[in-house]
């Protein structure tokens, strides 16, 4: 791609912007860890929110929806798709729950929610395991997409790639280490607006380059005469019967992934980064509010370009040998080939901005987790503000360091994705129930993370599974929620309950809902019940079908099917009419300010 010096002004004016923004609010955000961290839980919902999508929409992502589509069709996206459930928990169960804990990270509701040794090593152990190689393992296949971006945009070799990577990460890790959340929040706001004009602008460009829409459908369409058992490329339900999602697959993610399996950005029971943002919300109405816009325009609003982007793709490339073997790549080059000259600049803009509001964010949320959960508890315990905010500085800087490490031996970016769902599997359960059943205890989380992790590890190295394969990927899922589930019951009950004094201190704290708490909420009769059950689960199911019916109106409407389109999207609004009513007469008391 040739750039000219008005698109390197335009990429350097948005890094300009972006570090301006880290300067202004230095000093705010420097005071002390938790304004570092978390906002000092000052922040709005529509800014807390938006950059939970600014954070899930990565350089990665428009790469990874474009593989998926190559291989699977428009319901490859199914990998992704099944934590609408998860996220909508996440809204309606968990983000006043959260808000109420009072936590800077969520390792740290070890402490509150259980006691002793156990409980001091599941919140060491959580710190490092997520803030290190999990946390590595993402930035590592965020930072492999930017470097496929540049090879393929500047015609160079992936280690000159990475290096211009890493000058990006250098400057993403400067704005954190200056402003901490609070320029990662602001930064994320105008990243969003940016990234996604455009890659709106780049999906009507290219179905302009294919003959319009129209054409479009028509060539996908001789593409499917060419697909042998995978169903048709613009199915959005997979064919059963298909070699890449049998019956089997499909079972597992509608009904077990969503729940059993631990995954940034759509952990069951809330967590990660998403818990990051709903601290940083200043009330608990806020953080529902963050929340439930995150999961709105994350599943229904924001696919599409990269869908549209993706199915020209797979028209323009298919007897392309080299897209053929690295589908990923079909976005960059769409492009590189269709975008116009004077947008160039702004493109490459925007994939920054991808690249950075995810890169931002798990540089800040892997800090945090390192020093408030291993270095502030464990080895420095009463130093100042000022020291705690020097060594997050510093830690920042080391995890760009180890990602980019990292990214120099990783391959492809869906195979971490499966990776990372595997190893996590089965231990979603016990991180739900943690929070309504008061017999729960460390040595319950202890168990299900060595047992998911084990059990995962051996069906795939001493087995001989792969994550790769559908099927094998189904009983990997499977085997390991079972044996995971298994084992954290049979040790919760064969262990003793938490003291009574750390439950009572717990409910008083976090008020949940007392079905299961009743053993010790007898004994605390001025915390008045939250008997919110009803209530979260029909909004959950009221949520659930807003995000499906919208999502799929929205894509039918868009691939001529008009008046399935507008059905689906009139049951959508009528769901999300339901959620107003049902929030405005009787929702907000179940909240506190």
């Amino acid at each position: 791609m040739q750039l000219t010096f008005v698109d390197f002004f335009v990429i350097a004016l948005y890094f300009l912007i972006n570090l301006s923004i880290g300067l202004i609010l230095r000093k705010k955000a420097t005071a002390n860890v938790s304004e570092f961290f978390v906002s000092g839980g000052k922040a709005t919902w529509w800014l807390a929110g938006t950059s939970m999508v600014a954070t899930t929409f990565a350089a990665d992502t428009p790469l990874v929806v474009s593989g998926l589509i190559a291989r699977n069709g428009i319901a490859g996206n199914w990998i992704w798709w099944n934590m609408v459930f998860s996220g909508m928990l996440t809204v309606f169960f968990f983000a006043k729950l959260w808000r109420r804990a009072g936590v800077l990270t969520d390792v740290e509701f070890a402490e509150i929610r259980y006691s002793g040794k156990p409980a001091s090593f599941l919140r060491g152990f959580r710190a490092i395991y997520l803030g290190l190689p999990i946390n590595l393992i993402i930035m590592g296949w965020v930072n492999l997409a930017i470097v496929k971006i540049m090879m393929m945009v500047l015609g160079i070799s992936k280690i000159d790639a990475l290096f211009i990577a890493i000058g990006i990460m250098f400057l993403t890790a400067a704005i954190s280490t200056l402003s901490g959340l609070w320029g990662v929040l602001w930064t994320d706001l105008f990243q969003f607006f940016l990234k996604m004009g455009m890659v709106i602008a780049l999906a009507i460009f290219a179905v302009a380059k294919v003959g319009g829409l129209d054409s479009l459908v028509t060539q996908l369409h001789q593409v499917d005469a060419t697909r042998q058992n995978q169903g048709s490329i613009l199915a959005f339900i997979p064919d059963l019967n298909s070699a890449w999602m049998p019956m089997i697959t499909f079972f597992c993610f509608i009904a077990v992934n969503w729940w059993a399996s631990w995954y940034p950005g759509a952990e069951p029971g809330g967590g990660g980064y998403i818990a990051q943002r709903i601290y940083s919300a200043k009330d608990e109405k806020n953080s529902l509010l963050a929340t439930l816009w995150f999961n709105v325009a994350h599943y229904a609003l924001r696919p599409w370009p990269w869908i549209i982007v993706g199915l020209v793709a797979v028209v323009r490339f298919q007897n392309n040998a080299s897209f053929r073997g690295d589908p990923e790549t079909g976005y960059i080059r769409i492009m590189i080939e269709d975008l116009p000259i004077y947008l160039r600049g702004l493109m490459l803009a925007a994939f920054a901005a991808a690249y950075m509001s995810t890169i931002g964010t798990h540089l800040n949320w892997g800090a945090s987790y390192l020093v408030n959960d291993v270095y502030k508890r464990f080895i420095k315990k009463d130093k100042s503000q000022k020291h705690y905010v020097k060594f997050s500085q510093v830690i920042t800087m080391m995890l760009m360091v180890l990602s980019a490490i990292v990214t120099f031996y990783m391959d492809s970016i869906a195979g971490a994705w499966q990776f990372l769902i595997a190893v996590g599997a089965g231990t979603g359960l016990v991180f739900i129930l943690r929070w309504f059943w008061w017999r729960v205890n460390a040595w319950s989380e202890i168990s299900a993370m060595i047992a998911a992790f084990l059990t995962s590890l051996f069906l795939q190295f001493g087995v001989g599974l792969s994550e790769s394969k559908p099927i094998e990927f189904a009983w990997i899922l499977l085997i390991t929620v079972l044996v995971t589930t298994t084992t954290w019951i049979t040790v919760t009950m064969l262990t003793r309950p938490e003291p009574m004094d750390k439950l009572i201190s717990f409910y008083k704290r976090v008020r949940p809902n007392p079905i299961f708490w009743k053993p010790i909420a007898k004994f605390v009769p001025e915390v008045v019940p939250q008997k919110d059950g009803i209530f979260n689960f029909s909004n959950w199911i009221a949520g659930v079908t807003f995000i499906y019916t919208i999502l799929f109106g929205v894509g039918k409407v868009i691939l001529e099917n008009t008046l399935l389109g507008v059905i689906l999207i009139i049951v959508g609004i009528a769901s999300g009419i339901f959620i107003y009513w049902n929030m405005n007469k009787k929702g907000w008391q179940f909240f506190s300010e």
